[in-house]
């Protein structure tokens, strides 16, 4: 089993809140705040940025997420996702993950992502090449 050491590394993405991105967009909920499957796309966009400089043919893919979203976020907020790597099992990647809009945490869990061979992946999920 190939290893990899990404160990404390973290990575971060700043996000607009935009009508998009609301629950009634997303099907969600019926109130106007930022939908929580916004929220987890984001912290795992982190999550990825984390893992930035994966070798050739390589790339991650999220297994699990467990979020507590904690606090609504109105449209035109900034919000900042971040994840910060906590263990490293083989191609498995554990990670913290947060999103906060300035000083307060709007959400907070844990995510774990696996490496694996891109183009194998593809064809398991029957888009290789023919």
């Amino acid at each position: 089993m190939t290893s990899y050491d990404f160990s404390g590394q973290s990575g971060a993405r700043v996000n607009q809140v935009s009508e998009l991105d609301l629950a009634p967009s997303l099907g969600s909920g019926d109130v106007p705040v930022l939908a929580t499957p916004r929220v987890v796309a984001w912290l795992e966009a982190a999550a990825v940025a984390a893992l930035a400089g994966l070798p050739d043919g390589k790339t991650s893919v999220g297994i699990h997420i467990a979020v507590d979203h904690t606090a609504p976020t109105l449209v035109g907020a900034e919000v900042q996702a971040e994840a910060q790597v906590t263990a490293v099992e083989g191609s498995r990647i554990e990670f913290d993950v947060r999103a906060s809009e300035g000083d307060q945490i709007v959400a907070s869990g844990t995510h774990t992502r696996v490496i694996v061979d891109r183009e194998r992946f593809l064809t398991r999920a029957g888009l290789g090449a023919d």
